[in-house]
């Protein structure tokens, strides 16, 4: 299904397309269900690409069980059950395990295949299976109708022992090496950069490696870079860095160079921990009059939360390369170099999270301006899984 965003006139949205099944999470946590949530890298990206008002298609499989309401319709494989990760946390650390987590494959859907893909050309590809579900001849289609291809390092070289258990191959293993020199961006936790040579891989592509707290570095082919945080209280790390790749790209469609993309990357993925599962962005909020009521306002609520989403928005246009796309000049050295005001675009972002007492009140006096944010149900009493370091996840 396409989501199709209007667009201000003289301000064209390029085209994406997503790549990924959705699943079915559940966190465990000293033994017991903590929440069941929608997951998969595509449900954390397309909510980060709808926040920022890109167009995208998504393609991705599920089971005749698949239980959640989306927006971007899955092909519905009938013999098949929806895939299923349970993440236990507090296991300690193991080879080819995350240190906060452990993940288990107990159901998989069926592979994406060549020929799910649309006939037709997009100018952004997103490759972004959990489950062993992106085939290397479906990244090639990809790379052959997609003029940029971007690729989660965990599509690449996620495996799976005889209890489901995720492990990780030496990327020159996956099957997919081949294909570097024909990508442009290749995504990976710090975790999952230990498992490829990235002064090898920097000369195919460039590499974007997230470090949680401590933001990301982005190299490329001829120099390096490092790309500040933003602070976190981290309840779940889950979909941290897929939502980073979504606001990295988000901020690559609306024209920012690469430095200012991935600060917009390392903002999603910080406001993705704050929350049990997906975040919920209420679209129609970004209609809601508040701070400055000349211009597009965007809210997500949740509990007492009012994150702003149209002033990120609005300060996304501001930074915006003028009269050109990231597309037309990836390969400039311009494209990798640190913008004059990029230090006061962080400033501006990180000041968007802040909460207003005035639009809380202003909320709190149109109560059937917002839905209730459903929550997810939890057995007992409610736990959450605090830890400092956000992005050891997706």
């Amino acid at each position: 299904m396409v989501t199709t965003i209007p667009q201000t006139p003289n301000t064209p949205i390029q085209s994406v397309l997503i790549v990924g099944n959705y699943c079915h999470d559940v966190l465990l946590q000293g033994g017991a269900v903590v929440a069941e949530t929608l997951g998969g890298a595509a449900s954390f990206i397309s909510n980060v690409l709808t926040g920022l008002s890109v167009s995208f298609h998504l393609t991705s499989k599920v089971g005749v069980d698949f239980k959640y309401p989306v927006n971007h319709d899955p092909i519905v494989v009938p013999t098949s059950k929806t895939t299923v990760f349970h993440a236990y946390f507090n296991q300690g650390y193991s080879e080819n395990a995350h240190q906060d987590r452990v993940l288990k494959r107990v159901e998989v859907c069926d592979p994406i295949n060549p020929s799910d893909l649309p006939d037709r050309k997009f100018d952004f590809g997103m490759a972004v299976g959990v489950g062993g579900e992106i085939l290397p001849e479906t990244l090639e289609r990809m790379v052959e109708i997609c003029d940029a291809v971007f690729v989660d390092i965990q599509a690449l070289i996620r495996a799976f022992d005889e209890n489901g258990t995720v492990r990780l191959l030496r990327l020159k293993e996956s099957g997919f090496y081949h294909l570097l020199p024909r990508l442009k961006f290749l995504k990976a936790s710090s975790d999952e950069a230990l498992f490829m040579e990235v002064e090898e891989v920097r000369l195919w592509c460039c590499v974007v490696v997230t470090h949680g707290k401590d933001g990301c570095e982005v190299y490329w082919k001829d120099g390096e870079m490092k790309i500040a945080p933003f602070g976190a209280n981290q309840i779940d790390p889950t979909g941290a860095g897929d939502s980073f790749l979504g606001g990295f790209v988000g901020g690559l469609v609306h024209g920012l160079v690469v430095p200012d993309a991935a600060l917009v990357g390392n903002f999603f993925g910080s406001l993705t921990v704050a929350h049990i599962g997906l975040p919920k962005f209420d679209l129609r909020l970004l209609q809601h009059k508040c701070m400055l009521s000349n211009i597009l306002r965007g809210s997500e609520l949740c509990g007492s939360l009012c994150w702003k989403l149209g002033r990120i928005k609005e300060e996304v246009q501001t930074r915006k390369v003028q009269g050109t796309c990231w597309l037309e000049r990836r390969d400039d050295e311009v494209s990798f170099t640190k913008p004059a005001g990029h230090d006061e675009f962080h400033a501006s972002l990180s000041s968007s999270k802040l909460v207003s007492a005035e639009c809380r009140r202003d909320l709190s006096r149109s109560p059937g301006s917002v839905e209730q944010v459903n929550r997810p149900q939890y057995k007992g009493q409610q736990k959450f899984l605090l830890n400092s370091v956000y992005d050891k996840s997706n």
